[in-house]
């Protein structure tokens, strides 16, 4: 039995899933055998579960979406380092209520990348997800030896919507480590950095952007992009229409720069985590997320789960907060059957806030009409 589920936002983190599933199984068979590989899509939690894989969390200092210095992490094990965007620049690093549209910075993101390259890492898997940032990851950038100067020569206000202000970009700062390393972007959107599919108008009313703020923000990335080219060539031009270059505010578009390799982020982290092992030892594979809906089929966790079991022969059910999909829709996503909270508790309230002793029901009926 492989438990292989991503968190339940705002309610269980994938830890906290994989043990209240492997606690509800075992009050159906004591002897089970149950192994959890908590897993992620590159988004938050991507660090947790690396660490829960067996890599060492390490603690730095950086600069949160607004400046202020936060504590973040990133994972390492060996040569290679799991780097999770929203430990620094992520929604959850804003005073609550409280969003910065034009002003959020990934500068943090750019410190974490440099602890990794200064921890000795020689691949890097860089989750981006969950930002509360629009800059085109120019504050990244920044963080690594990057300059964006306005007209005085002076550095451009931190977010994206300085960059309206922009008039000289130079590259050649750069961190030379950077050339040597793999740096493997992570994510599960494949959205262009501008446009009516770019990362301001698809994702900026999320992170509190007003439709002015929208306008505001496309317009200052594309002007971006133009220095760039003058500054780099067509290659700023290419980057900024690839397919990832909108993940979390255009950083994936900093990270192209960099010259990151993107692929979607739940296969990557299977990579990392050891999941073809895992899953060759497995019978059963329980998947899940807090909500299982149309988005999960759009590359977020337990459809890469599903694929790789399905792939494998392996049958798969899905546990879940919420469950917005038909049965042929999750058939097709290789899932036999989902078993919602709401299905043991139909109050939404206290699924919410007794998620973890619910879980544990849930799964004692997966427990007697699957081991029984």
């Amino acid at each position: 039995m492989l438990v292989a589920a991503d968190k339940f936002k705002g309610s269980l983190t994938a830890v906290q899933v994989a043990r209240c599933v492997t606690e509800g199984l075992r009050r159906v068979v004591p002897d089970v055998e149950v192994e959890a590989l908590p897993v992620a899509d590159g988004g938050d939690g991507t660090v947790a579960a690396a660490v829960a894989a067996g890599f060492e969390r390490r603690k730095v200092r950086v600069a949160g979406p607004l400046g202020r210095e936060v504590t973040a992490a990133f994972a390492l094990r060996g040569g290679t380092a799991v780097v999770e965007m929203a430990e620094a620049g992520g929604l959850r690093r804003l005073p609550a209520g409280v969003f910065a549209p034009l002003t959020a910075s990934t500068y943090g993101a750019g410190e974490l990348l440099r602890a990794a390259l200064d921890a000795g890492a020689r691949t890097i898997v860089f989750g981006v997800g969950g930002s509360a940032t629009t800059d085109g990851g120019a504050g990244m950038l920044t963080a690594l030896g990057a300059r964006f100067l306005d007209a005085d020569g002076e550095p451009v206000t931190p977010g994206g919507g300085g960059l309206a202000d922009l008039a000289f970009a130079d590259l050649s700062g750069l961190d030379t480590r950077l050339r040597d390393v793999e740096l493997i972007l992570a994510g599960d959107v494949d959205n262009p950095l501008t446009g009516p599919k770019g990362a301001p108008a698809v994702y900026g009313p999320q992170k509190g952007a007003s439709p002015d703020d929208v306008e505001a923000l496309d317009a200052a990335l594309t002007h971006y992009v133009e220095v760039l080219r003058a500054a780099i060539g067509p290659r700023a031009a290419e980057c900024a229409e690839a397919p990832g270059a909108g993940a979390a505010g255009g950083i994936g578009y900093g990270a192209m720069l960099l010259g990151a390799r993107f692929r979607p982020g739940i296969e990557v982290m299977l990579d990392v985590l050891g999941f073809a092992p895992a899953l060759e030892r497995a019978g059963l594979v329980i998947t899940g997320e807090g909500s299982l809906d149309e988005q999960t089929l759009h590359g977020k966790a337990p459809a890469g789960v599903a694929a790789a079991a399905r792939a494998a022969g392996k049958e798969v059910v899905a546990v879940c907060g919420r469950l917005a999909l038909s049965p042929e829709a999750l058939e097709r996503a290789g899932i036999r059957r989902a078993y919602p909270l709401t299905g043991v508790e139909p109050d939404v309230a206290r699924c919410i806030a007794e998620a973890g002793p619910i879980l544990e029901r849930v799964a004692e009926r997966i427990g007697r009409d699957f081991l029984v």
